[in-house]
């Protein structure tokens, strides 16, 4: 009869810890940014990260590269639990001070924007690749506000003229009805503040905004099949705009998204928040040819950030690995312990 031999400790406990570790290991999902009116961000990389079509989204590769771009999604600070004023210092509020998202603070009057009416009410929507139960607030600069000056928090309202709580989550993005401040004209800027209330977590973004009609008609609506879910205790929005379905944040996928025109440097045209190629002086004809729908996002929107099982699966294939070692192990000890076959 053969010896049945223990196998010892700290091979199982290397086993177990590993297999643990597989299985909880994974990339970190998505996000999102502010959809309409059209975040710098998300409109950068709609354009197509290697090669943007406007001159200010190629002005942001050029300073930050364009990995910021294809992670458009994860503008965020992990640990922010409502200190944004105290984190990100003036003239980074565009990157939330991060080193990787430099180009989206740069100055300059011609970033693509979407054109709002002062005084109107306004859906605004929030594209969501992961969702999270949290408060939105968005502000809006004040008088002080140039746009080729670097952005200040002294730039912006002291107070959100929108402050939304668990909203609906509804066609992939969360619905945020409100209304536009009035008494505004020219170009200014909305800075979104997402922040957590199951986490630290907060996410930012800066949307460039027009009063005057020199930017894009900030809405379409997309078609395929709608989807639609609430976020956890979240409130249900009003109907309203509904913005275009970003594409796959893959490389691959660049030579069908739609992108913004470049606008004039002496003109702040800017591209549609469903940005397509047509003249800046013809808005309308961007917002129509961006109608067209790409794939129809899922429910709860992993759009571009890690799927959940590519995590899992990596995790099995991580605990045969593991298994295998152990195997390997105990193979040699057996080679090297007298009497392990004994009878």
């Amino acid at each position: 009869m053969p010896v049945r031999r223990r196998l010892p400790a700290a091979v199982l406990t290397l086993a177990a810890a590993g297999l643990t570790v597989g299985l909880g290991a994974g990339p970190a999902a998505a996000h999102g940014s502010m959809q309409n009116p059209l975040s710098r961000i998300e409109g950068c990389y709609l354009e197509g990260a290697e090669h943007p079509k406007s001159a200010a989204c190629r002005a942001a590769v050029a300073t930050g590269g364009t990995a910021a771009l294809y992670d458009w999604m994860s503008l965020r600070i992990g640990d922010a639990a409502g200190r944004h004023r105290e984190l990100i210092p003036d003239g980074r509020l565009c990157s939330a001070g991060s080193e990787t998202y430099k180009g989206l603070d740069l100055p300059r009057a011609d970033w693509p924007a979407t054109n709002l009416t002062a005084g109107s009410d306004f859906t605004f929507r929030y594209r969501a690749t992961a969702p999270h139960r949290g408060t939105f607030q968005l502000f809006l600069t004040n008088g002080s506000y140039s746009p080729t000056k670097p952005l200040t928090w002294a730039n912006l309202e002291p107070q959100p003229f929108l402050t939304v709580t668990d909203p609906q989550l509804t066609d992939g993005s969360y619905v945020l009805p409100g209304k536009v401040p009035a008494g505004r004209s020219g170009r200014q800027l909305i800075y979104a503040i997402w922040q957590r209330s199951d986490s630290p977590e907060a996410f930012y973004s800066c949307s460039d905004v027009v009063f005057d009609g020199t930017g894009a008609a900030p809405t379409t609506t997309p078609a395929g099949t709608p989807t639609t879910a609430p976020a956890p205790g979240g409130a249900t929005g009003s109907g309203g705009a509904t913005a275009p379905t970003p594409a796959s944040g893959h490389p691959a996928g660049h030579d069908h998204t739609p992108t913004p025109t470049t606008p004039a440097p002496s003109t702040p045209v800017a591209a549609a928040a469903a940005p397509a190629s047509a003249s800046p002086a013809t808005p309308s004809a961007q917002v129509a040819a961006h109608a067209a729908p790409q794939s129809p996002a899922p429910e709860h929107l992993a759009q571009t950030g890690s799927d959940r099982s590519l995590g899992i699966l990596a995790s099995i294939g991580s605990a045969f690995l593991l298994a295998g070692a152990t195997v390997a192990v105990v193979h040699r000890q057996r080679r090297r312990t007298p009497g392990a076959h004994a009878r």
